[in-house]
């Protein structure tokens, strides 16, 4: 499994995000993407996820490009945006049971309940999300990983509004997905306390980048 990117560029109000950008995401390893606020970093994240078609270059899955296989990517790849994307009138578990549908991974209520005592929100599966904390809200939006298994994980800032607790927990559960041959590509200005392989590329003024 792997996804790449070639001379990837995106320009947006007459700005180079970044320019000639290569990258590889493999499994059993972690990309970090870097980079001051303004740098690119979620648009990229968004182009690697097959969210914005408004670049330069290419994109590859599996050595073929993206899309004409597009329909399989989209079957591999989980993308938890900055913002939880849940719905504040529904409870946690009615907003799983529609990650659920929108996954066609069918509605298994003893899932969802797994899944969100997984991420620490046993006894909190039929309040509202509007009357959650910031960051119980995160963690329905987390459960997701645990919901709908994907081999490619793409996450935008995942560990904002979480707890030291719930920091912990989610770097255990990303190990756990390398070590067991997913990958993620992540954006944080979190420090990582994840024993595993991870590469970085950041992002910079006028389009420049570093990978390391």
């Amino acid at each position: 499994m792997s996804l790449q990117a070639r001379k990837l560029a995106c320009e947006r109000d007459d700005r180079w995000l970044f320019h000639d950008l290569d990258l590889e995401v493999r499994g059993g390893e972690v990309l970090r993407i870097e980079g001051a606020n303004g740098s690119g970093k979620t648009t990229l994240l968004k182009i690697l996820s097959g969210q914005l078609t408004d670049y330069q270059g290419a994109l590859f899955w599996r050595e073929v490009p993206l899309r004409q296989v597009y329909r399989d990517f989209l079957a591999n790849v989980l993308y938890l945006g900055h913002a939880t994307g849940v719905k504040w009138a529904l409870t946690p578990l009615e907003n799983l049971a529609w990650y659920q549908a929108l996954a066609g991974v069918g509605k298994d209520e003893a899932q969802r309940m797994s899944a969100l005592e997984a991420v620490g929100l046993a006894g909190f599966e039929d309040v509202p999300v509007g009357q959650l904390s910031a960051g119980q809200q995160r963690r329905v939006a987390l459960a997701r990983l645990e919901l709908t298994p994907r081999p490619l994980w793409i996450l935008d800032e995942p560990f904002t509004a979480i707890d030291r607790e719930g920091v912990a927990d989610l770097e255990a559960r990303l190990a756990v997905h390398v070590h067991d041959g997913g990958s993620v590509v992540l954006t944080t200005h979190q420090p990582l306390a994840v024993s595993v392989p991870m590469r970085r590329v950041r992002l910079g003024d006028g389009g420049d980048h570093v990978a390391f």
